[in-house]
């Protein structure tokens, strides 16, 4: 068998589960995903040798997606407390290469290969060939653009939840003022992740004077409830994400699509359309024509960093 043709690992790991996989070429190899428990296994290396040894095999390369920030062969899971070094990782698994990707970098590998049935339309534009965008939102917050190179794709690392949120209006600027005094800093992150949502309430409480918190999960509740303060809050929502990826849209340029990825854009999904995301994310003024260019869907596939791992092992 062609050494390209072998199988190889890949891996995503969180800041709660470690999903690992066997992969030949692009495709996931059947049964053979499974979803380790973090706080029972005392580093990744527990994890990957626990699942060799079950799977009776030892792949040449691996390719591993980490939720975390990652330099070359070094990588840290900041909600995690692993360390993570692929050299140190391959000599403990006894396979000979192991590459460290951003999951967020894994998901733009993952874009060219998912199958229409894994994705949600939320708008058509006009779509053509050229760039990618993939955001994610989940725990935090981040953006990529994804290029095409060759066999394979580009996908830079990036940390675009650290941005300034961008304001318009009287609330957004007493929202900045509130998040300020709380956190140092407006940004992307602290409003559009899981717990941004819940600082997003306990500001619009505050303004509506209930004092009442929510966490994200609540607040999904209670506007599928109606209650009039969680949905003006998941309002507010809906059009500061819209503005954020118009912004990041007119950076990038992704004719290609824009693709939201993560438990957060999912949970939304219902309420995009619902809550003006459309108007929202074309209302750029004079630039307003081309971002009605963009393509936007949401990814729906949960083991799409798993494909984009066994995506850039194929094409490096």
């Amino acid at each position: 068998m062609a050494e390209r043709d072998s199988p190889v690992l890949v891996a995503d790991v969180g800041g709660t589960n470690t999903r690992v996989a066997l992969a030949r070429g692009r495709t996931l190899v059947a049964a053979s995903t499974e979803r380790f428990r973090n706080a029972e296994y005392s580093g990744l290396d527990a994890v990957l040798q626990a699942f060799l040894e079950r799977h009776r095999t030892l792949p040449e390369r691996a390719a591993i997606a980490l939720a975390g920030p990652v330099r070359g062969t070094q990588a840290e899971m900041t909600n995690l407390g692993w360390q993570v070094d692929a050299s140190a990782l391959a000599q403990a698994t006894g396979m000979a290469e192991i590459a460290l990707l951003n999951d967020l970098q894994a998901q733009g590998h993952a874009l060219a290969h998912l199958p229409e049935t894994h994705l949600r339309r939320l708008r058509t534009g006009t779509p053509e060939a050229g760039p990618k965008l993939v955001i994610g939102l989940g725990t935090g917050v981040n953006a990529a653009p994804v290029y095409a190179a060759g066999a394979g794709h580009i996908v830079p690392p990036a940390e675009a939840g650290h941005i300034h949120l961008p304001l318009r209006g009287d609330m957004d600027y007493r929202l900045a003022d509130w998040l300020i005094a709380r956190r140092g800093f407006a940004s992307v992150e602290d409003v559009l992740s899981g717990a941004g949502l819940a600082r997003l309430y306990a500001f619009h409480a505050q303004e509506a004077k209930t004092g009442r918190t929510f966490d994200a999960a609540q607040i999904m509740a209670a506007m599928e409830g109606g209650d009039a303060l969680a949905q003006a809050t998941g309002r507010h929502y809906v059009r500061l994400l819209a503005h954020v990826t118009a912004d990041l849209a007119l950076i990038t340029l992704p004719f290609g699509g824009v693709y939201f990825i993560g438990g957060v854009a999912r949970a939304f999904a219902p309420w995009l359309e619902r809550f003006g995301f459309e108007s929202a994310f074309t209302d750029m003024g004079r630039f307003s024509d081309l971002v009605t260019r963009f393509p936007v869907a949401i990814v729906e596939d949960d083991y799409a960093a798993l494909s984009g791992c066994a995506a850039y092992l194929q094409a490096h």
